[in-house]
This record gives C-alpha cells, structure tokens and sequence, in this order.
C-alpha cells in the first residue's frame, strides 16, 4: 500500500513540477507563429482544415470562449495535454513491470528533455498526436497482456482520436501490423472484432474524411508542398543529431538501453510486440523523410522501456550510478531547458545564452521569447497606419496579412489595438476570406522577401508607409522579421476574384 502512494505522490509531484515551468513560461512568453493560426481556427470550427485535421479548431474554439489573448488561456488544453502524458508513461512503466525508481527515470527524462519542454507547450497538433500516440499504445500494451477485445476497440478510438489530431498517427496505426507476427494476438484478430476495431475508427473519423472529399483532398496538396519546400531536404544523419539535443544528450543512454531491453527482456510474450511496432514506426518516418520531432511519441515508448532496464541494472549492481545520473539529469535539465521552454525574461534568456547582438541583431530561435514584443510592434504600427486614413476609408478597411502568421496575429489582437480584422490566402485562411466587393483601401503587410511587387500585382496604387524590424531573429520565416506596412488602393478585382487566383496557391 506504501508502494502505491509513493508511486501516485511521485507522479503528482512531476506533474506539479511540469505545470509549475509551463504556467512560468507563460507569464514571460508570446506566441509561437503556427499557434496564432491554431488559435484562428478556433473562430471557424469545422471538420476539417486545409493543414490538418479538426480537433485543434474545437480545442481552440473552446479556449476562444473567455475571449481573451493571454497565453494562459490559449494554452489550457496543452497543460492538460502535457499532464496526461506525465501520467500515461508513468502508466505504460508500471504495466510493463517497471516500479517506482524506473517511473522515476521516465518522467525525469521528459521534464529534462528541451525538445519535449517545447513541444509540450505549444498549442499545436504535434503535441495532441503525442498524448494520443501515448495512448494508444497503452491500449495496445494492455490488448497484449490481456487478449481482450475490449482493448482493441479501446485502441480503435485511440487512433481515431490521433488521427482527427493530426495525421502522422497513421505511422503508429502503420506498426500495429505487428500483431499479426505472433500467434496469440493473430489468433484474437481472427473473426470479427478486427473488421468492428475497423469499423469503428472510420465511424470516427469519417467527418474529416468528408470535409477533405467535399474541399478535394487539400491535405495532399499541402504534403506535397511540405514535401517540395522542407522534406525533401531532410537527412536522417542531421535530424538525427537535432533529435539526439532535444531529448538532451545526457538522456541518450536510457533510450538506447530501451531500444535493447525490449529485445533483450525475459518478457519477450509482452516485449517483441511492442518491438516490432516501434520498429516499424521507426523505419517508415525514416524512410518518409519525418522531421526530428515526429519522433517524439516513438521516443517516449522507448524512454518506458529504458528507464525499466536502467532502474533494474541499477538496483543491486550498480547503485551509485541511478543517483549519479540523476545528478546530471537535474544539472543538464538546468542549463539546456530554458532552450526549449520560455522559463526566462527575454533579457534573461539573452544573458543566460550569451546571446551577442550582430550587426544590430540579436539571434534567437526560439520565437515565443520575442514574439510578444514584437508584436506590439507590429500592432502598434497598424493601429499608426489606420488612424492615417480619412474617416471614409477607415470604415470598410480589412488587413490583408501574406502569411498566416501574420493574419492570425491581427486576428487575435484587433480588437484590443481597435484595428481591422484580418484575411488572407495562406493556408486555412483561405476558406475564411471575404467574398464581394473589395474596400477602397486595405492595409497590408509582409515581410521583405515579398517585396512590394507582390502588392502591386492586385493594387493599382499601393504605398509603403511603415517598416517594422525584429531586432531578435534573423528567420524571414517567423513571419516578424522586417515587416513592411502599405495602404493598397483602387484593386484591380473583387474578393471572388481574388479567391480564385489563390485557388492554386495556398501553400506558398
């Protein structure tokens, strides 16, 4: 009995310790660029988006509700996202046979690792794809150890639920092949709980599957896009390293000891499975070009591995090394995790990294550090040019931003600077554009690499009037960085007009 309230007081101080940096993080950071289309989806709740499935527009929907733009609040479904992780690997540890020092290992990885600091807290797909991940395959553990059916509809809902979050669950569902390799979980598909299991996910997801038929398939476009402008690029050597400093180098060794023990255990009935499946996730994202962080929801099974084979080797043996290694978890966890998590000020952060300012910029990858200044910036520059314009003109005035960043920020942030709302022809907020008749002037913004030539393409008249330098990136693709404001007169055509020329160009 002792045993257990230790385990649930461990798992509670590890979920208080992973809310306590996360609602710290909030009070010093901005936005991330991708969260402010996230958020923007939450004004147009549907079934499906042009960049990824619903699930996101209804959380964000949700959070819309308090009609607010703190962090705070549009990070409430991540804190609980975040939190049920904690729990479900500490969960997945104790199933597979792992006691308090392993769950111990486990979650200290995850509150160390700088890669899973940030994904855990940005309002994003990848992060629900992770917690769904997660628990699908403590379904699938539980189907494994039990052979009843029950799970396997459990596991069903799992996936849907993965999928309507985001789509790369299908690499997870792709390794449940593994099932049919061994006899005792081949001989529970047999008959009709595998075509119900089936049955069930299409039921589940079949909104989506509609939406996507009656927009003509736009997820394909933009993977195919995705795939010309970034996959096609990647190395696995290369995201290889940067998946080795996210999950923090210090940590390695637990992984690959998973990687070995699930081969290598007593319990090969219940381990080979759950190998294979991993493996085959594994060797898909590979052989699809998947970016480092699509890796996470693997790395995490492996960790529930590692840290039981870590916490047994260390039990008689060796037991100096569980505390020593502990001791560097906590030191590395210390220095590397304001890298992946806004713990610190912007000023803070800037010391703290040694951060040199060149050339009158400083280099800061991390976005949320300085997107809340920046921003101000921004809006405060917009708000300029729109009190410039004659009362008339004001009126019907809309903002055009060229990126979704860009229009998801005005969206968010209009009301409170008094300024227009937004639209655009980037991504999602393609289906959200005006139709009629154009205004007599329209405020648009982009950054420098466009140019004003892109404008002049819909404007007979268009006229820089304020440029806006963010003095903490040098990424033209943050969607803050030298931002140039005009007033766009006399369009060349209406709203459907324009709807039509982007038709094809979503993605740019």
């Amino acid at each position: 009995m002792k045993i257990v309230q230790h385990r649930y007081f461990i798992i509670f101080c590890f979920c208080s310790f992973n809310l306590m940096l996360r609602l710290l993080a909030d009070a010093n950071s901005g936005f991330q660029g991708d969260e402010l289309l996230h958020i923007a989806t939450g004004n147009h709740p549907a079934f499906g988006y042009m960049e990824f499935p619903p699930m996101i527009g209804w959380m964000a929907w949700l959070q819309n509700q308090f009609h607010s733009s703190s962090v705070f609040v549009h990070h409430i479904f991540t804190h609980i996202a975040s939190t049920l992780i904690f729990i479900l690997t500490a969960a997945i540890v104790q199933l597979l046979g792992g006691r308090n020092r392993a769950i111990i290992i486990a979650l200290m990885c995850l509150s160390i690792s700088p890669g899973f600091g940030r994904s855990f807290q940005l309002f994003q797909p990848t992060l629900f794809t992770q917690l769904f991940w997660l628990l699908g395959f403590y379904q699938l553990l539980r189907f494994i150890l039990t052979l009843k059916h029950k799970y396997l509809y459990y596991l069903a809902v799992s996936c849907a639920f993965g999928f309507l979050a985001k789509y790369d669950i299908v690499f997870f569902i792709a390794g449940l092949t593994s099932l049919f390799f061994f006899k005792p979980t081949r001989q529970q598909l047999l008959g009709m709980v595998l075509p119900l299991s089936i049955a069930l996910w299409l039921v589940l997801i079949s909104p989506n599957l509609w939406w996507q038929y009656q927009h003509d398939f736009p997820v394909f476009q933009h993977f195919t896009e995705l795939y010309k402008s970034q996959l096609d690029k990647i190395d696995f050597p290369t995201q290889l390293g940067k998946l080795v400093v996210a999950l923090n180098p210090f940590a390695v060794i637990i992984y690959l000891g998973g990687l070995y023990f699930m081969f290598n255990s007593n319990n090969k009935p219940v381990y080979r499975p759950l190998a294979i499946s991993i493996l085959v996730s594994i060797g898909l994202l590979i052989i699809g070009k998947g970016k480092f962080y699509y890796f996470f929801p693997i790395m995490i099974t492996l960790l529930c591995f590692g840290s039981i084979w870590f916490a047994q080797l260390t039990y008689q043996r060796f037991k100096w090394a569980f505390y020593t290694l502990g001791f560097f978890f906590i030191l590395s966890g210390a220095v590397l995790i304001p890298y992946g998590l806004a713990v610190l000020p912007l000023q803070g952060f800037i010391k703290f990294a040694r951060v040199k300012k060149e050339n009158g910029l400083y280099e800061i990858k991390n976005q949320e550090y300085y997107s809340k200044q920046t921003w101000k910036e921004i809006m405060a520059a917009l708000q300029k040019t729109y009190h410039s314009l004659p009362p008339t003109e004001q009126k019907n005035c809309l903002i055009w931003g060229k990126h979704y960043r860009q229009a998801g920020a005005v969206s968010l942030f209009h009301q409170e600077w008094g300024i227009p709302d937004a639209f655009s022809y980037h991504g999602s907020f393609y289906l959200w554009a005006p139709t009629g008749q154009m205004p007599s002037a329209v405020i648009a913004f982009n950054s420098d690499d466009s140019g004003q030539q892109f404008w002049m393409s819909y404007f007979d008249s268009v006229t820089p009037v304020a440029h806006v330098v963010n003095q903490y990136s040098k990424d033209l693709d943050d969607g803050q960085h030298r931002l140039t404001i005009y007033i766009c007169k006399k369009p060349k055509q209406d709203f459907n007009g324009l709807k039509e020329i982007f038709k094809k160009r979503i993605f740019e």
